[in-house]
């Protein structure tokens, strides 16, 4: 039970009506946006303090000896030890909460998860679970199991295919964190990322199950890497967040704290929204939970506004009917990859008779299955590393086309996440007339605008029209459907891997930056950096140098496409 106030709506979203993250989109009956009164909106519902007071996961259900503090704080290296695996173990058991538990209760199955993935063994050796998802702690299947099997962690896929899974790729940092020069110093942050690792969505199960058929019907396997097959049944989810995925979350809270708690006080916690879809929800509470494990639950943000996917919503990309989809340049290149790789296999499981589009949905089984598995899914050793690139190629177009440059409405959907944005920046209220929510963007109970630290949760194909309408990763020309560029930088795995992220950093620096002009006389002045997964951009169309840093007016003044609303694209949803 979520606790609220009276006024607090309360209904749990049951299902996913949208299929992100793949090249297949359910059907979806066009429908009117409306903007609704706060408390009216059926799907809405607000945490507040009460909901989130309480994160210690050990609050029910657990024993007595697993409520005291086992953890010893190491505070130069901002790094947490226990005093044994069974202790670490106590202080990650479920609670019956869903905004205290890391996964809701419908979605965990049997699967035992860890709340904070930075681990210290008792030899003091750190493991940080995420950082490419290389490794993934053991996981019992019971309440009573061992939590770890040891320190060797699981390796989840050779290196040289990890980062070639597209939109599936589980977060890894692009480049390392570069801190601000010396002269700066960081005033707001404001977070958007992506939910956690997931299962296949539903359209994209049924072209998996498809294709799996196909192999599981061959009369015989001529290749040894195929015998697998011979006892295997497909048991992945549809849609819902997974172990890991939920452990990426609480992982990147515990990260945002490290390195923004200058910004936190007790009243001046992180304000956190999600988009409704429920394992954006789910992704939205895990990064929150981990943010008050790293402070030793000294700062507790709650997940304040959901926004309904069915309504205005700046974290969905379901705002625009009109919009247009990849699948005229993916299935170009479908057929100049996939049949090639179908050819192959087909002479290896006789009779399958797949086809290149079969290719496409059995590829990102890989993915899925290592993920799951916690191990290699053998999956993996069916193609090459060469192959796993054009895959890569293939999710590249699949976002390009979908909701970023190459799709005529696609930058438009990120309008309104980017005014918003700016009205943070700046501190005045939202000027927005495409897809916010005028209601809540003007009460300052859902909107605030002196916070130091803003979180929202979404979706890739929204962060992509985001990237889109901000001017991030522009490309030198459409990426042609038959020949990868290997120069472009558009590289989804880079973009919007599971748990993705865009951090907007507001700073104050005492020297000039970039552009900046000497302004009545005072050489000090306010600056926008943007990282996506670490990676420093470089904002040339604001003015920055090698250090990033974009003089805030000047900022500004170049989302001019967000700020004169789409220069009339919105419209063009709905004529």
């Amino acid at each position: 039970m979520i606790r609220g106030t009276s006024d607090t709506v309360s209904t749990m979203l049951t299902s996913q009506k949208h299929a992100h993250g793949s090249s297949i989109f359910e059907d979806e009956e066009p429908r009117t946006i409306e903007v609704q009164p706060l408390l009216l909106s059926p799907q809405m519902r607000f945490y507040t303090s009460e909901a989130s007071r309480s994160l210690h996961p050990c609050e029910r259900g657990c024993s007595s000896d697993a409520k005291r503090d086992v953890r010893t704080p190491h505070r130069r290296e901002k790094r947490w030890t226990w005093d044994s695996e069974e202790a670490l173990y106590q202080t990650m058991c479920f609670a019956e909460d869903p905004a205290s538990s890391f996964l809701h209760p419908a979605h965990r199955r049997n699967a035992l998860f860890f709340a904070i993935p930075i681990m210290l063994m008792t030899t003091g050796a750190l493991w940080l679970v995420l950082t490419g998802g290389a490794l993934l702690c053991r996981a019992s299947g019971s309440v009573a199991g061992s939590v770890m099997e040891g320190s060797d962690g699981i390796v989840l896929a050779p290196p040289d295919i990890l980062h070639s899974w597209a939109a599936y790729t589980p977060y890894f940092s692009a480049e390392p964190y570069r801190s601000p020069p010396s002269d700066c110093k960081i005033t707001q942050v404001n977070i958007i990322q992506r939910h956690g690792a997931r299962f296949p969505t539903s359209g994209a199960t049924m072209g998996i199950v498809a294709a799996v058929n196909k192999l599981l019907a061959a009369t015989s396997y001529t290749d040894p890497r195929l015998d697998f097959l011979r006892n295997y049944t497909y048991s992945l989810g549809v849609a819902d967040l997974v172990p890991f995925g939920a452990l990426q979350s609480a992982e990147a809270g515990a990260r945002s704290y490290y390195r923004y708690s200058k910004l936190v006080s007790k009243r001046n916690i992180p304000f956190v929204r999600s988009s409704s879809g429920q394992r954006v929800v789910d992704s939205a509470t895990n990064w929150t939970a981990g943010f008050s494990l790293a402070s030793n639950r000294v700062y507790n943000p709650p997940l304040s506004v959901i926004l309904d996917e069915d309504r205005n919503d700046t974290l969905d990309d379901n705002m625009c009917p009109n919009a247009g989809d990849s699948d005229a340049q993916t299935e170009i290149w479908t057929n100049i990859f996939g049949a090639p790789i179908a050819t192959r296999l087909n002479a290896q499981a006789l009779g399958a008779n797949l086809t290149a589009t079969d290719i496409s949905f059995l590829m990102p089984l890989c993915a899925f299955d290592s993920i799951v598995r916690k191990a290699p899914s053998p999956f993996c050793d069916l193609f090459t590393p060469a192959e796993f690139a054009q895959y890569e190629y293939y999710g590249d177009l699949d976002k390009y086309y979908g909701t970023g440059y190459g799709q005529e409405l696609g930058p438009v959907q990120g309008v309104g996440y980017v005014n918003e944005l700016l009205a943070r920046l700046t501190e005045t209220p939202v000027q927005d007339e495409t897809q916010t929510n005028r209601t809540l963007d003007a009460d300052p109970a859902t909107f605030p605008l002196n916070r130091t630290i803003y979180a929202d949760f979404s979706h890739d194909n929204q962060m992509i029209a985001i990237y889109a309408a901000i001017g991030l990763f522009p490309q030198p020309q459409p990426l042609d459907p038959a020949k990868p560029d290997p120069e472009r930088t558009w590289v989804t795995s880079r973009l919007t891997p599971f748990s993705g992220r865009m951090v907007t950093e507001r700073l104050t620096c005492k020297k000039l930056h970039g552009s900046a002009g000497v302004k009545g006389g005072k050489n000090s002045a306010s600056y926008v950096r943007i990282l996506v997964n670490d990676a420093l951009q470089p904002l040339e169309f604001c003015g920055a140098k090698g250090d990033g840093l974009c003089e805030l007016e000047a900022f500004v003044t170049s989302q001019a496409y967000a700020r004169n609303n789409g220069d009339g694209d919105f419209e063009k949803c709905f004529s």
